[in-house]
């Protein structure tokens, strides 16, 4: 299984699957779909039934029952983008044998190290294999390991009738990075009561609480003159921006913040005298708070309008998605089977809040329960990203041992 499971995983990373938030496409990106197809030709080739992708690259599968009696359908969902932080184009992954937990090369040339003394986490692997990057890309792992997780589950039941389970649905997403991995999906014809996505950090991971989250695009206009004659003409778009974020807390913010605490996240910045556009997201986990994070945003531009007049800033604000806490809780069940999983898979279970968002809590607001299991990777997002080998083929067993829990029920 492991041999299966490494080689699928690598074949994955080596297409370059990245999203784009600005491309107004659905996939944002034509590769997205064009390995959606790929999937599904693979799902069919181990054996699965019920084999779709759309247009849209969304993939749908079914593994059939082997048992008679009428028991949950459980599904498992992972998403085929990486994340457009980093480059994803070109990924050449290094193996890390034995690792002894000292700094590990991924770049001679560029002089770039995994140090333990920056990720400690390290050192909770000491002894295993590790995959990591070459310093010049992400790894993908996000979410490509749950993909090859995924996958190399439903191959092994297939390969061993002998494991006895109810229906089993596979989907696998698009722009699940872009915060638009829900959109175009169908609950309804995936069947399942209730499913896991594969999409969580380090060995253990078991989340079913996430940020509410909203996104804020901010437009100054400002008045250029010349500044040599510019006494109460000018009107810099650049100055009131600064102005808006001297209204801000200047510690919530992503580098002070963890655990349950919120915060605004200024992602992109541009402008000149005449206009400045700033984009933000808003995040919190508590939803009283969230709606007032919300009405700072709209108090602040209320403020600056008035004093340097209505329509000088303007604020297009929208929820993106909210905390799935609120839809797990009357089935709390769907997350001790997977606490009993790992427990019995030899994995202490980490049960912990995301901070942000997953395809499973927009599902779990469209009607399937969508707890998030950990994929075993760390550091998504950038070169120093790894994931180590023995985490991955955990990952694949705890799946099994779900399958097997729910065909109990």
């Amino acid at each position: 299984m492991e041999k299966n499971l490494i080689e699928r995983f690598i074949r994955y990373i080596k297409v370059e699957t990245t999203s784009d938030p600005k491309s107004g496409l659905h996939p944002s990106t034509p590769s997205q779909l064009e390995f959606a197809k790929q999937l599904a030709a693979e799902l069919i080739e181990i054996g699965l039934s019920d084999v779709s992708v759309d247009d849209n690259a969304y993939v749908m599968a079914t593994l059939p029952s082997n048992i008679e009696k009428k028991v949950p359908v459980v599904g498992f969902i992972a998403h085929v983008d990486a994340s457009p932080d980093f480059s994803g184009k070109n990924i050449q992954a290094r193996f890390v044998e034995n690792y002894d937990g000292g700094k590990i090369t991924l770049n001679n040339d560029l002089g770039i190290e995994l140090d333990p003394e920056v990720f400690p986490e390290l050192l909770k692997y000491k002894g295993q294999t590790l995959i990591t990057t070459d310093g010049t890309t992400l790894l993908s792992a996000d979410d490509k390991a749950g993909l090859a997780e995924i996958v190399t589950a439903m191959e092994y039941l297939i390969r061993h009738p002998e494991i006895k389970h109810g229906d089993i649905k596979v989907g696998f997403t698009p722009d699940e990075e872009i915060g638009q991995g829900a959109d175009f999906f169908d609950v309804e014809k995936f069947g399942a009561d209730f499913a896991y996505t594969l999409d969580g950090g380090e060995l253990g991971e078991l989340e079913y609480e996430n940020f509410n989250a909203a996104s804020a695009k901010v437009k100054i206009n400002g008045r250029i003159v010349h500044p040599g004659f510019a006494k109460n003409k000018m009107r810099n778009s650049l100055l009131i921006a600064q102005q808006f974020l001297n209204m801000l807390p200047a510690n919530e913010v992503p580098q002070h913040t963890e655990g349950f605490e919120g915060f605004y996240h200024l992602m992109e910045m541009n402008g000149k005298v005449e206009e400045t556009n700033m984009e933000f997201i808003i995040r919190d986990h508590n939803m009283d708070v969230f709606i007032q994070r919300k009405k700072l945003f709209n108090a602040i531009v209320e403020h600056l309008n008035l004093q340097y007049g209505e329509g000088t800033v303007e604020l297009d604000m929208n929820d993106q998605y909210y905390n799935m806490l609120e839809q797990i809780k009357p089935v709390m069940y769907v997350v001790d089977i997977a606490e009993a999983a790992m427990i019995e898979c030899g994995v202490t279970p980490i049960k912990k809040a995301i901070r942000g968002g997953t395809d499973g809590a927009r599902l779990s607001y469209m009607g399937l329960p969508c707890p998030n299991v950990f994929a075993g990777g760390h550091n998504f997002h950038g070169k120093y990203e790894f994931v180590p080998v023995q985490s991955m083929v955990k990952a694949v067993e705890v799946v099994l041992k779900i399958v097997e829990k729910v065909s109990l029920m």
